[in-house]
Order: C-alpha cells, then sequence, then structure tokens
C-alpha cells in the first residue's frame, strides 16, 4: 500500500466536500477516478496532495501519516501535476533547471534536453520564452519539470483537457513510461480516451466513492 485514506471528510464552511472518504491505493496502481463535475475528484486530489488539509480522518503514505513528513519531502515523492500548467520566469529553461536548484544540484543539460525529447519537444527549446508555447506545448513542460526527478506518485488533475490530439497522444505515451517505470498514477479525468489506460476506476460523487 502506497497511499491509504481512512474515513477522510473535507468541509468548507457549512458544506462536506469530501464525506467520511476510505480507499486504498496499491504501489505501482495506475487508478483513474472519474464522476460528475463538483462531485469532489480535484479536491481528493489535492488531499493526496497534501495541498489541503482533511477535516476529518487520515492520509497515509507508506504507512505513515502524511503529515510526518516535511511538505517539501513529501511533494517530492508525491507530485501533482495541475490541469492549468503553471510556468514561470522567462524561459523553458529557468523552469526546467528549478528541480535541480531547490535539490542544490547543478543542472544537468543533458537530461533536461533528453526531457524534452520525450515530449517531442526539441533541445533548442530550452531558451524559448514561455509566452511563446501553446497551451499543449506549457502542459508537456509543466509535465517533465514535475518528471526530472522521478516522484514515486504522479497525481494528475485532468491535464489533457484542452489540448489537441497530437498533444494528448504525446502526454499519454509519456505516462504509460512513467508507470511502466514503476510510478503509481492517480489520475482524474473526464477523457473517454484516457480510460483505457486505467488498471483500475473508480467513482466519486457527492464527495462520496460510489461502488
Amino acid at each position: 500500500m502506497i497511499l491509504s485514506l481512512k474515513k477522510v471528510s473535507y468541509r468548507v464552511k457549512d458544506k462536506n466536500i469530501i464525506s467520511d472518504f476510505s480507499l486504498d491505493i496499491d504501489k505501482g496502481a495506475f487508478l483513474t477516478i472519474i464522476g460528475p463535475s463538483g462531485g469532489g475528484k480535484s479536491t481528493l486530489l489535492k488531499l493526496l496532495a497534501n495541498l489541503i488539509s482533511p477535516t476529518s480522518g487520515e492520509i497515509d503514505f507508506k504507512d505513515e501519516n502524511i503529515n510526518t513528513y516535511s511538505p517539501t519531502i513529501y511533494r517530492r515523492q508525491v507530485s501533482y501535476c495541475f490541469q492549468q500548467p503553471s510556468l514561470f520566469g522567462e524561459t523553458i529553461k529557468e523552469n526546467l533547471e528549478f528541480p535541480f536548484k531547490i535539490r542544490k544540484q547543478q543542472p544537468d543539460q543533458d537530461k533536461m534536453e533528453q526531457a524534452l525529447k520525450s515530449v517531442d519537444l526539441k533541445p533548442d527549446f530550452l531558451n524559448k520564452n514561455i509566452t511563446e508555447l501553446s497551451g499543449g506545448e506549457k502542459q508537456r513542460v509543466a509535465l517533465i519539470r514535475n518528471l526530472l526527478f522521478k516522484p514515486e506518485v504522479l497525481l494528475l488533475d485532468e491535464i489533457t483537457t484542452g489540448l489537441d490530439n497530437n498533444s494528448k497522444e504525446i502526454v499519454h505515451h509519456l505516462i504509460q513510461n512513467v508507470h511502466q517505470d514503476n510510478t503509481t498514477i492517480i489520475q482524474v479525468t473526464h477523457d473517454n480516451d484516457e480510460f483505457h489506460q486505467a488498471g483500475q476506476i473508480i467513482r466519486v460523487a457527492e464527495g462520496k466513492l460510489v461502488k
């Protein structure tokens, strides 16, 4: 078991967003979470990412409460990729150097170039200004930024929404390769094309696991 939710609830003011939710996720799983908009899927992913904290209940990572980990250490192992890619600075290179710098390591030019190639972007993209990128290119850069140092768990929040078919195919291929390299994948999606990737599909509605 790599992640476990035990009777987790998340409440905002007088509304339960997640209610008494329990789920065990095996190491190496490929879990897809589906359900209606507003049903709590993205909230569930943010709870797993430790971006928000449960109102009640417990979330364990490798049999330890996630609160026992420092946020920095935890988020290096459980990496969250947003629906809307958030790039910073001016160039792609600044974004791809960031994971090295926060680990106090010298940026590896070859590793960054290989990461770009893995999502069908040329090495000279490193010096490209982020304002020149399409939505699909931004999402690919954001994704490989999360994967330069392989996490144990990759959380994907509808990351192919709005992408053209070519970008979707590239992203799907990368995610499959990451999963085959023993990273646990947990994705939220509305895209029927992505259901076939999953080893397990669960449905969440009104903040609850639907059997």
